[in-house]
């Protein structure tokens, strides 16, 4: 049997399942020989009075264990060979879209002007020690985006903008702790983040995708009204792209961020409609794939 409950309790009562399970028995009439499993599903702390109180959402299992995951897990499928899409931009918005359009079927190919998550912190720490700063891998450019080294908060300013436990559950798949699925403020942690920001690429690349880094966006290819690619430039010598060229695909989503204004200029320089979206500035240039 299943059963769940909501309770407010002490902060030395929330501290594990064990006190939690005390409680329960104390509170509830459970018989303590019944309790296999206990799951927290939501936690909040109410520091309003005096004495501080938890407030907990628990999932009581009763002579059964848990049969699934503390996280629902998104199934990625290989799409190599399948129809292409360009993502500019490896920030949050970006790696979430390229793997949603794997989700869809859909090949995405990553470029990213910055440098990767863990390569970006030496020209990040130049910044404070040697007042340098390198306009193409900072705090704003580079893999993870401008969140990446700001202690990993999770936050929506509304919940009118739709559910966001798919997002959390994400996070979780890749490395993530389950905690960020109960706490009414998740928080992953500038420490974890640049793996879990990892993982996600890592998935990309594994179920087919490509992410390029150094890969700087100049032009987008536009022929009439139907958009053919995008031209770059490319400065990692590691990377098996020309220094100078294109990348052809039928589709392109800008998750530019609100740091590169060259990206807007282009687009108002061209007579690109520009509506500002609620993810991360994503647009979606003509002939996206539905």
């Amino acid at each position: 049997m299943i059963q769940e409950y909501q309770i407010r309790i002490l902060p030395e009562q929330a501290a594990s399942e064990e006190s939690i399970s005390r409680f329960l028995v104390t509170d509830k009439g459970i018989n303590p020989k019944d309790i296999t499993h206990v799951r927290v599903l939501k936690r909040s702390i109410d520091a309003r009075q005096r004495t501080i109180y938890v407030n907990l959402k628990v999932r009581v299992y009763l002579n059964e264990q848990p049969e699934d995951e503390e996280f629902i897990r998104t199934e990625y499928q290989n799409v190599e060979g399948h129809t292409e899409a360009i993502v500019v931009g490896a920030g949050p918005g970006g790696l979430f879209a390229a793997l949603r359009l794997i989700e869809l079927g859909i090949r995405p190919i990553v470029v990213e002007r910055g440098k990767d998550v863990h390569t970006r912190r030496k020209d990040i720490a130049k910044i404070s020690r040697e007042h340098l700063v390198n306009p193409e891998s900072n705090y704003s450019f580079g893999e993870g985006g401008a969140g990446a080294f700001s202690d990993g908060k999770l936050y929506t300013r509304s919940k009118k903008r739709g559910n966001v436990d798919k997002i959390l559950n994400v996070f979780c798949q890749h490395g993530a702790s389950t905690s960020i699925l109960i706490d009414a403020h998740p928080h992953i942690g500038t420490d974890k983040l640049p793996r879990v920001i990892e993982a996600m690429r890592n998935t990309i690349i594994r179920c087919g995708g490509e992410v390029h880094f150094q890969t700087k966006m100049t032009d987008i290819l536009i022929e009439g009204e139907k958009v053919k690619g995008i031209r770059y430039e490319c400065s990692d010598e590691s990377s098996h792209l020309q220094k100078n060229g294109e990348i052809h695909a039928s589709a392109i989503i800008l998750a530019t961020g609100h740091s590169a204004r060259d990206v807007y200029r282009w687009l108002h320089a061209n007579n690109i409609e520009i509506e500002a979206k609620d993810l991360g500035n994503i647009f979606l240039l003509p002939n996206i794939p539905s």
